[in-house]
């Protein structure tokens, strides 16, 4: 994804692996999107997605609004997530002088431009009478408001402490955008790697997407396992990874994924994940839904009795009692 051409305005961009670059993606899609200093992803909702976002580095800025009419304005750092339901509407702005790079992730593979609506699209388009009527301004003071999209506003850097919206108070809606993930510590710790896991039960407003930073060690392996009500979009945020997939019917294949590139499991699929890379691996991981699920080869084996493993693979018992006891997770090398 992130060697793709995708929208470019300078140093800012956007580029995305829908359905449309990654087929099999149907259930997620998802943008690496950078923002240089003074550059906001301007005023937008999506009528066809909820929105998730996960900060890789530098800070950003976002305003998001309801439809009661309650605004929130929230600064992130990197490890920080954000959600927006599907409709609301939203900007993100760099935030600093450094850029910003974040991961935008979507609970529909066929989220598009044409499924976005943008503030200066809907205003450069509108009659002017009709907006003159709607905003209160005399019909020509729209003559000099852009004509199309504008998607990459650029202006000056934003007062590192936010600013009052035009309506006056800021009523903060009752559950928050914001999530502090790589604050919490990890979910999980194993010998071979750390998991940092987000549902809908710590961040409520988060009903159709679940977000997990896998770190893994230089050979350390997340087991084969399957989750049987979502789909799995990866993005490699450091190192390389293989990805073993299981598709039943005989079919198997092995990918390895590089630093930028996406993965994507359908649900149901058996799966594990590789660090076959010399150093740690980050893998930033989305499932749609609220609620996490996943079962384990290790964890399904040990719940069953001895005898009927032997009789399944044609092993003695000597050979099945070597088996692990308990889920594995995360192997180490």
């Amino acid at each position: 994804m992130d060697k793709s051409k995708g929208r470019e305005d300078g140093g800012s961009f956007g580029k995305k692996a829908t359905v449309k670059q990654l087929p099999v993606s149907t259930g997620i899609a998802g943008i690496s999107m950078k923002l240089e200093p003074g550059v906001a992803r301007e005023l937008h909702w999506h009528a066809t997605a909820a929105e998730w976002a996960y900060v890789i580095e530098g800070r950003c800025r976002t305003t998001v609004l309801n439809p009661a009419g309650k605004s929130e304005t929230n600064g992130f750092e990197p490890g920080d997530v954000c959600y927006f339901p599907r409709g609301y509407w939203h900007s993100i702005q760099c935030l600093g002088d450094q850029p910003s790079h974040f991961i935008l992730i979507f609970d529909n593979g066929y989220f598009s431009e044409f499924g976005t609506f943008s503030i200066t699209d809907w205003i450069g388009h509108a009659p002017k009478d009709l907006l003159s009527k709607s905003l209160g301004l005399p019909a020509t003071a729209f003559d000099t408001f852009p004509k199309s999209e504008v998607y990459f506003v650029h202006g000056d850097s934003p007062p590192e402490t936010p600013a009052m919206p035009h309506q006056g108070h800021l009523e903060t809606p009752p559950k928050t955008h914001h999530y502090k993930l790589l604050d919490q510590g990890p979910t999980s710790s194993f010998a071979g790697g750390r998991e940092w896991l987000v549902s809908q039960a710590e961040f409520p407003i988060s009903k159709t997407i679940t977000g997990v930073v896998l770190e893994l060690g230089p050979n350390g392996m997340r087991g084969f396992h399957w989750h049987p009500d979502a789909d799995e979009w990866q993005y490699v945020m450091s190192d390389d990874i293989s990805i073993a997939l299981f598709g039943a019917n005989g079919r198997f294949a092995v990918e390895t994924l590089n630093k930028g590139d996406v993965g994507y499991i359908p649900q149901g699929y058996g799966h594990s994940i590789e660090n076959v890379g010399d150093e740690v691996a980050r893998i930033l991981i989305a499932f749609n839904s609220g609620e996490y699920l996943a079962i384990d080869v290790s964890e399904w084996i040990a719940g069953n009795p001895n005898y009927l493993l032997a009789a399944h693979f044609i092993q003695k018992l000597d050979v099945i009692e070597k088996f692990p006891k308990r889920d594995v997770f995360i192997a180490p090398n």
